[in-house]
C-alpha cells in the first residue's frame, strides 16, 4: 500500500451526510483504499446536524458504497477500514461543536498516528465556508506546525467578482495558498489529463494547433437534467456563474494554454492564467450577438414529460435565470488570432454530453479534387462524458472507379467496453489533495480573471429583457444559439456528443 508519513491524514468532511459526501468522496475513499492509494495511517470524520452514532454512520458509509462506487462492496476490505470512519454532530455557527471535533481529532492524532496532518473538506452550501474557516482558526485548529492542513473547497468559490474577493481574503488570512485547494472536479477527469498529453505528447499536433490551421474551437457541456434539488442555489447562480465561470473556461485553457516549462502545478497554472488573461472583453454592441442565454420550458426527456425550470422547487414563478448559455470567445493572443472559441453549455437538453471539439481548415480545392466533391474539414474531438475517448475525422478515397473524397473517423473509446475502468475524477482530486500536489486545482488569480470575464458578461445583459421560457426541454437550446454559428457560416456539428441541428 501507497504510504508516507507526509501522507498520513485524517479526512474531515464537514456536510458529511449531504449529496455531494454520499454520492462523490465517500465512494472515492473507499475506491482508493481497493486501490491501495490511501495512506495506512488515515481516518475520516463526518460532521453534520443529525443526530447520529459512529455505527450508524459506517451502516450509512456501506450503504453508499454499494449504491455509488465504481468497484464493488468487498465485506473482507470494507472490515479493515470500517472503523475508520467517525461521525460528529454539531451546527457549523456553534462554537462548542469544534471544540468537541478539535478533541475527537486530537485523540485519533494519537490513535492513528497521523501527526496532525488534516483536510478539511468543505461539503457544505457555499454560506457555511466562511463560518466554518473562522471557526477553524477560533478552536486553534490550524496551526502547520510540524504538521499540514489543507482546506479542499467546493466551487462555487463566491457568487461574483466581489464576494470570490472577500472569500479568499478570508481563507488565506487563515490557509496558506499552498494547502488551500479549490476543486473544479472536472479537472479531475481522465480526459481532461488526456487532452494535454494528446495535445503535448503527439509530435504532429503542435506545429498545426494555432490560428494558422485551426478554424474554431467549440466547448459542449450538456445536461438531460433540470436543477433537480438545488433550485435555491441554482436561482443565485445561474449557468454563467455555475458552469461557465468555472469548467467552461477551465476546459478553454487547457486547450488554448502554451504549453508549460514542466508538470509542476505552478507552470500549468501560470499558462492557463496567461490564457484567461487573453480573453477578450464584450462591448455592449458586441454581447448581444456573441451570447445568448436560455431557459428551459416544458419538454420531453427520453420520452418523459418534465417541467418548466419555473415550475421546479424553489424557483420564482416569474425567473429570469438562465439555465442555457451559447457564447463566442476570442483570445488576444498570437497563437489564437481570429479563432473564435464556441461555448455552449444548458440544462434538459438532449442528450448528456462533455467533449472538446477542433476543427481545423478545409483543404485548398485544388483541381486534382475538382470532381471529388467539397473536402470536409479535419475535427478533432476530446470526449469528456459520459463517453470517454477522441475521434479524428480525415478525408480518405472511397473505395471504387471513381475519384471521390469521403470523410472517415478513426475513434478510441476507453470506457466502452467496462464504464467502471476510469477512475472517479473525486478520487483523483482526493490522492493529489493527499500528496500535497496542486495540479488539478484553480489557483485564486485564476478564479480571479475568470469572475472578471463572467462580472462583466453578466453586467452587460440586461435582466429581465430575454422572454422565458425559450427553450423546449428536449431540445439544443435556443434557435438564436444555431443562429451564433450560421452567421459565421459554421454550425453546432454532430462529433460524438453532438446530434445535428
Amino acid at each position: 500500500m501507497e504510504s508516507t508519513t507526509i501522507s498520513a491524514c485524517i479526512i474531515v468532511i464537514f456536510g458529511g451526510t449531504g449529496d455531494l459526501a454520499r454520492r462523490k468522496l465517500l465512494p472515492a475513499i473507499y475506491n482508493l483504499f481497493r486501490r491501495e492509494i490511501l495512506p495506512e495511517s488515515f481516518a475520516v470524520v463526518a460532521t453534520g446536524r443529525q443526530d447520529k452514532s459512529n455505527d450508524e454512520y459506517r451502516l450509512e458509509v456501506a450503504d453508499v458504497i454499494r449504491k455509488y462506487a465504481r468497484l464493488e462492496l468487498d465485506e473482507a476490505k470494507w472490515s479493515q477500514i470500517r472503523e475508520r470512519f467517525y461521525y460528529c454532530r454539531f451546527e457549523f455557527e456553534d462554537p462548542r461543536g469544534y471544540q468537541e471535533l478539535n478533541r475527537l481529532l486530537n485523540n485519533l492524532d494519537e490513535k492513528y498516528q497521523t501527526c496532525g496532518n488534516r483536510i478539511y473538506y468543505l461539503a457544505t452550501a457555499p454560506e457555511f465556508f466562511e463560518v466554518i474557516v473562522h471557526r477553524l482558526q477560533q478552536q486553534g485548529m490550524v496551526c502547520n506546525q510540524h504538521s499540514w492542513q489543507r482546506l479542499a473547497i467546493e466551487k462555487p468559490f463566491g457568487r461574483d467578482l466581489a464576494s470570490a474577493r472577500q472569500l479568499n481574503r478570508m481563507i488565506t488570512g487563515v490557509f496558506l495558498e499552498q494547502n488551500i485547494y479549490r476543486i473544479d472536479h472536472y479537472l479531475g477527469k481522465e480526459m481532461l489529463q488526456n487532452l494535454m498529453v494528446i495535445r503535448f505528447a503527439n509530435i504532429f499536433f503542435e506545429p498545426v494547433w494555432n490560428h494558422h490551421y485551426i478554424d474554431h474551437v467549440r466547448i459542449l457541456a450538456s445536461e438531460t437534467v433540470g436543477v433537480e434539488n438545488r433550485g435555491g442555489y441554482y436561482e443565485k447562480a445561474g449557468a454563467l456563474r455555475d458552469m461557465v465561470q468555472s469548467h467552461m473556461l477551465q476546459l478553454l485553457t487547457l486547450v488554448a494554454m502554451e504549453p508549460p516549462t514542466d508538470n509542476a502545478a505552478d507552470s500549468i497554472r501560470n499558462e492557463k492564467v496567461k490564457i484567461l488573461r487573453a480573453l477578450v472583453e464584450f462591448s455592449p454592441e458586441t454581447i448581444r450577438e456573441q451570447v445568448v442565454v436560455g431557459q428551459y420550458d416544458a419538454g420531453m426527456i427520453d420520452n418523459q414529460p418534465v417541467n418548466r425550470y419555473r415550475d421546479e422547487d424553489k424557483v420564482a414563478p416569474d425567473s429570469v435565470t438562465e439555465t442555457f448559455v451559447a457564447l463566442k470567445a476570442f483570445l488576444d493572443h498570437p497563437r489564437w488570432t481570429g479563432v473564435p472559441f464556441y461555448i455552449r453549455t444548458g440544462k434538459r437538453l438532449t442528450q448528456k454530453a462533455t467533449e472538446v471539439t477542433i476543427q481545423f481548415k478545409a483543404a485548398p480545392q485544388s483541381l486534382f479534387f475538382a470532381a471529388a466533391g467539397r473536402l470536409e474539414p479535419d475535427v478533432l474531438t476530446i470526449k469528456i462524458q459520459p463517453q470517454e475517448g477522441a475521434s479524428f475525422q480525415f478525408n480518405v478515397k472511397q473505395p471504387g472507379t471513381r475519384e471521390l473524397v469521403v470523410p472517415i473517423t478513426m475513434d478510441y473509446c476507453q470506457n466502452c467496453l467496462d464504464e467502471n475502468n476510469s477512475p472517479e475524477s473525486y478520487e483523483r482530486l482526493f490522492r493529489e489533495i493527499i500528496h500535497g500536489d496542486q495540479s488539478l486545482f484553480t489557483r485564486w488569480d485564476e478564479v480571479e480573471y475568470a469572475w472578471k470575464y463572467i462580472s462583466r458578461i453578466h453586467q452587460a445583459l440586461e435582466p429581465g429583457k430575454e422572454v422565458f421560457p425559450n427553450y423546449p426541454a428536449g431540445s439544443w437550446g435556443p434557435e438564436a444559439a444555431v443562429e451564433l454559428l450560421k452567421r459565421d457560416g459554421r454550425k453546432w456539428r454532430n462529433s460524438g456528443g453532438e446530434r445535428r441541428r
